[in-house]
């Protein structure tokens, strides 16, 4: 199967004032590291903030990798992807809680083996429920948008009615594996060994995710049927099958997601996926729906931009994504790297 036909300008062809506007979205991190540098002061709370950001920006990543990639493929807008994430926490947390020996070992092996189980356990849980819900939930309203809010918010509050039934109303609170408490001093500063491991995970899922798109036959029948749907099925490929799948993995993601920031926080509830939606809808929208690589942008600034502006200034940590998504969208109305569809 042949590459389906970009319709953007060539960055070649480009002129030189074009060729900067389509690089500047790739330099937005490193500027907001930058300054962040100089608005801050003290380095090491600096490098501390930094890799705290970038840990935040992973695990919203790691919940809007899916959720765009639903939308940029299906054209599906999805809020049941909250009870995804809520309901990898707890499959999550559950496997921990049973493997407590191995989390309370001081052993990097046991640690991370009982986290690779709580992982797998939450996908396949999370993958599961996606395909479910896509079947039951989704299926119908393909293509009214209006709709698949209605129905996907709807599935979301049952769903989260349901882990009352099974897990209970209150909140669990949990540990983190020994050998990932504490943190690790680098240059002055302290960096905790947790957020470490998110920062690694989401760089690897990232890499992966690009890989897969990229480099693969499937990655590229993706790709091509988020531009041109119907050539890719007049070419033979049954992009419906290509569709659940996707979803599948969306799903999976959020459960993965849901997992880390599980750990992160400490703490799990029911709601906990509701309360990111507003998150991975923000970066999802400033990245270009359907791209993978603007969610990943966009989660880096939000992570960033959170943690830079509630050191400085704490108040409007609370509006800072709101922000952060006005200017961009005034910028760039259809995010910093939208997928640009066959007309």
């Amino acid at each position: 199967m042949t590459a389906a036909p970009d319709h953007r300008p060539t960055f070649a062809r480009l002129s030189l004032t074009e060729r900067l506007d389509a690089s500047l979205p790739l330099l937005l991190v490193p500027i907001l590291v930058v300054l962040g540098f100089f608005a801050i002061g003290a380095p090491s709370s600096w490098l501390t903030l930094t890799v705290s950001g970038l840990a935040m920006g992973m695990m919203i990543f790691i919940m809007a990798s899916g959720l765009t990639l639903v939308f940029g493929l299906m054209d599906v807008i999805n809020f049941g992807h909250g009870a995804f994430i809520s309901v990898g926490a707890f499959v999550g947390v559950s496997v921990l809680i049973a493997l407590g020996d191995w989390t309370g070992a001081a052993s990097l092996v046991l640690n991370m083996s009982a986290i690779f189980l709580a992982v797998v356990a939450a996908m396949a849980v999370t993958g599961a429920l996606g395909w479910g819900f896509e079947r039951v939930i989704v299926k119908p309203v393909y293509g009214a948008h209006l709709k698949q809010i209605l129905v996907t918010v709807g599935g979301l509050i049952v769903i989260e009615q349901l882990i009352h039934v099974v897990w209970g109303p209150d909140e669990i609170f949990i540990n983190r594996p020994e050998m990932l408490k504490g943190a690790v001093t680098f240059a002055g500063a302290a960096l905790e060994r947790y957020r470490l491991l998110a920062v690694a995970v989401g760089l690897v899922l990232f890499l992966a995710m690009r890989i897969v798109l990229r480099r693969t036959k499937i990655g590229l029948i993706v790709r091509a049927g988020v531009e041109n749907g119907p050539m890719v099925e007049a070419l033979g490929y049954r992009l419906r099958v290509v569709f659940v799948g996707v979803f599948i993995a969306g799903s999976a993601l959020a459960g993965l997601g849901g997992v880390m920031w599980g750990l992160y926080q400490e703490v799990i509830t029911a709601n906990m996926g509701e309360r990111m939606m507003v998150l991975v809808f923000i970066v999802a929208i400033i990245g270009g729906l359907g791209s993978v690589e603007g969610a990943f942008i966009g989660a880096l600034l939000v992570g960033l931009l959170q943690n830079y502006v509630a050191f400085l200034e704490p108040k409007l940590a609370l509006v800072s994504n709101i922000a952060l998504m006005t200017a961009i969208l005034m910028w760039r109305p259809q995010g910093m790297l939208p997928v640009v569809k066959a007309k």
